[in-house]
């Protein structure tokens, strides 16, 4: 076959079949396939598109161009969660050590940061020492151990997906459906899971922005997940404003000890207990989702889910003075305070905004090889519908870069908006998708 010739037939909108996207996927991973030939099917499968068929071909070649995993001698149903990425999205760092303290086993195969979005292996590896690179032999140990386990792809778990998606973050071809569905689903279907609760974030600060494409998305993942045998359902959730109040890696950490801790950070707690509940319903531990998150709130407030996690922290080599004193962390070089220039309420903060100048500052990629600096980030003060004066500090904004301060500075300003009217932020969950459609979504946290 010819790479060329599969490109081009792609691009023009035409149907591949699964020998031919198996050449390429293959092809690419074995080193016959150039970065720049992929990049180019990478963006005529971004404009054409696939169809469910094809959708469908493309995870399972990724799952098998590495292991999958055999987690059944370990008792209970396992179960994962996957968030399309967000900006001030920590949940997992919550919820994972939260569903597992409930008794629900979670192998958790998780990302680095996307396009404007964070991701959960630079949050973990922001902890000195936390090992994300485990072999299979010692994640089958850790959530033999534990009952849980963080860690990035190996080279034996859908090794060409890893180098794909690598790929995608840097050709501009991260919002495709079919290339996120194949992604999403050949990591968690090969990391020997059962069942898996989806966050598929709509609004500004997701990469699925209108409402209609996050539902083609979520119904897409779970068509996927169905058809491998995997029980999915999934949550649309808000992705207008960044969840939280911490944006970087070492700052989104801080944030989730606190709620470990006992801390209620309204949106961002909403949505961990929700997908939690689902999780730990989903899991067996617990007769309806309301009661899946009666049980994570008993794991939050016992203490369980705060040891929970620091036995996943120290069965994966992180240093665990840190996480009990986090001001023994070192702080970046400088700092500054954006401060309102009227006063409101605040209406709207632009979280894709927040996601570049997160990465200006130091904190995400521009490039496959750059390096992260754990210590960036920003620190919000206020979040949609807060109150705000004239000089009053809206966020607060850490980097070792100088030279990026002023324009970061700038431009984070510029994603709040005033007005003099009263404003409410949008619902936190919008619906629940299931193999059967989507259910309106009445909150019962």
């Amino acid at each position: 076959m010819n790479p060329t010739e599969i490109i081009r037939k792609k691009r023009n909108g035409s149907k591949l079949n699964r020998a031919e996207i198996e050449y390429l996927v293959n092809g690419y991973l074995k080193g016959n396939v150039s970065d720049y030939q992929m990049s180019a099917f990478l963006m005529a499968v971004y404009f054409q598109k696939m169809d469910f068929e094809e959708t469908t071909m493309l995870p399972d070649i990724m799952i098998h161009s590495g292991t999958v995993v055999d987690l059944s001698t370990i008792p209970g149903i396992k179960v994962d969660k996957h968030s399309t990425g967000g900006v001030g999205d920590k949940v997992s760092l919550i919820l994972a050590p939260m569903v597992a303290a409930c008794g629900v086993p979670v192998p958790m195969i998780s990302g680095r940061g996307l396009g404007h979005t964070g991701g959960t292996l630079d949050k973990l590896e922001s902890i000195p020492g936390f090992r994300t690179d485990l072999s299979l032999v010692e994640y089958k140990k850790v959530i033999e151990k534990i009952g849980l386990v963080m860690i990035g792809q190996t080279n034996e778990i859908a090794p060409a997906d890893k180098k794909m998606y690598a790929l995608r973050d840097v050709t501009g071809t991260v919002e495709c459906i079919p290339l996120i569905a194949g992604s999403i689903m050949s990591k968690k279907i090969a990391e020997g899971i059962d069942a898996l609760v989806l966050d598929v974030k709509t609004g500004r600060g997701a990469f699925m922005q209108s409402e209609s494409d996050a539902i083609e998305l979520a119904r897409m993942l779970i068509e996927v997940g169905k058809n491998f045998g995997k029980k999915t359902i999934g949550f649309l959730t808000d992705m207008s404003q960044p969840l939280g109040y911490a944006v970087g890696n070492w700052l989104e950490v801080v944030e989730s000890i606190e709620c470990l801790q006992g801390k209620n950070i309204p949106d961002l707690m909403e949505v961990t207990l929700v997908l939690g509940g689902a999780m730990v319903w989903m899991g067996g531990k617990a007769k309806s989702l309301e009661a899946g998150i009666f049980e994570c709130r008993s794991a939050l407030k016992s203490g369980k889910a705060w040891e929970k996690f620091l036995e996943l922290v120290k069965a994966q080599g992180g240093d665990m003075s840190y996480l009990q004193n986090p001001r023994k962390y070192p702080r970046c070089k400088y700092s500054k305070e954006i401060k309102s220039t009227s006063s409101g309420d605040i209406d709207n903060i632009d979280a894709l905004e927040v996601g570049f100048v997160n990465i200006m500052l130091g904190a995400g990629r521009m490039k496959v090889d750059d390096i992260i600096d754990p210590k960036a980030g920003i620190s919000l003060c206020k979040k949609v519908g807060d109150s705000v004066s004239i000089g009053e500090v809206l966020a607060v904004i850490y980097a070792d870069r100088q030279a990026s301060l002023e324009i970061a500075s700038h431009r984070l300003e510029r994603a709040f908006s005033v007005a003099t009217e009263p404003s409410v932020s949008s619902p936190l969950i919008h619906a629940m998708i299931d193999d059967q459609g989507v259910h309106s979504w009445h909150p019962c946290v």
